[in-house]
């Protein structure tokens, strides 16, 4: 008889299967919130155990709804977590609020400039978690963006370095992020006046090919063009753009630092 029933319990503990719910992120200041549901036999809750950088959370998971605190796992702000809930199979918690372990834009710039060679240099801290910076450009009357360098995330002192294309006369280079809330967040611009010489294009009613010259000769520019409905048709950096595929009317050209409207022929 007592064979029958420690093999019977061994049967039981066979049977039961568990599943795991994991999340990762950086920790940003605020805690995560769990909805624990019953379990399906209805005698208990669905969560079982919670770890947090592999140790385990005091406290237990034996009710409908818990926190998972931080603060006592000695974690500062910026740093990762990962964190994994294990829970009986026929059931799930949920993580009400899991955008809070995504990385928010903090940064803070202690120095941005342009050296000679036109590298654009600035120093930051305050980063709380990794996130790509963008290099825009003020031209065309609005900021484009014109390159990316990836964030490195720490709280201290950080460097990057990016090599800017500049048009002729003045420019005006910022970095940006942009987190989970959709906010940009700016630097500061830094300004300087290039010595290149302006751009032109031609011919003046186009036909097959747009060409891009500089004293004469052929030189690369950022453009865009766009149709009399303010679509963007094409965009690129070259010394001439090809237009045979465009129909016949009226267009909007980006180039240098010039907007112009030409006709297709």
């Amino acid at each position: 008889m007592r064979l029958f029933l420690t093999l019977l319990i061994l049967n039981l503990i066979s049977t039961i299967s568990y599943g795991a719910l994991s999340i990762e992120g950086s920790y940003q200041g605020k805690n995560l919130y769990v909805q624990n549901p019953m379990d399906d036999d209805g005698f208990g809750y669905c969560a079982t155990k919670v770890t947090v950088n592999g140790d385990i959370m005091p406290g237990g998971t034996n009710m409908g709804a818990f926190e998972i605190d931080f603060s006592m796992f000695n974690i500062a702000i910026g740093d990762p977590v990962f964190i994994v809930i294990e829970h009986n199979d026929g059931c799930k918690p949920k993580i009400l609020n899991p955008e809070v372990l995504l990385p928010r834009s903090t940064f803070k710039v202690s120095s941005i400039e342009i050296s000679n060679d036109g590298k654009l240099i600035w120093k930051t801290t305050d980063e709380h978690g990794k996130l790509p910076y963008f290099v825009e450009q003020y031209r065309w009357n609005k900021w484009v963006t014109i390159g990316e360098v990836g964030g490195k995330g720490n709280v201290g002192a950080n460097s990057y370095e990016f090599q800017v294309s500049p048009h002729s006369g003045e420019n005006k280079i910022r970095v940006v992020q942009v987190d989970h809330s959709g906010a940009k967040r700016t630097s500061n611009e830094v300004k300087f006046t290039s010595n290149l010489s302006p751009v032109t294009k031609s011919p003046t009613k186009v036909k097959d090919v747009i060409n891009f010259t500089a004293n004469g000769k052929p030189v690369e520019t950022r453009y865009e063009i766009f149709d009399a409905y303010g679509s963007i048709v094409k965009k690129g950096v070259g010394s001439s753009v090809n237009c045979e595929n465009l129909i016949k009317g009226i267009y909007y050209i980006n180039y240098d630092n010039v907007n112009e409207k030409f006709i297709k022929g």
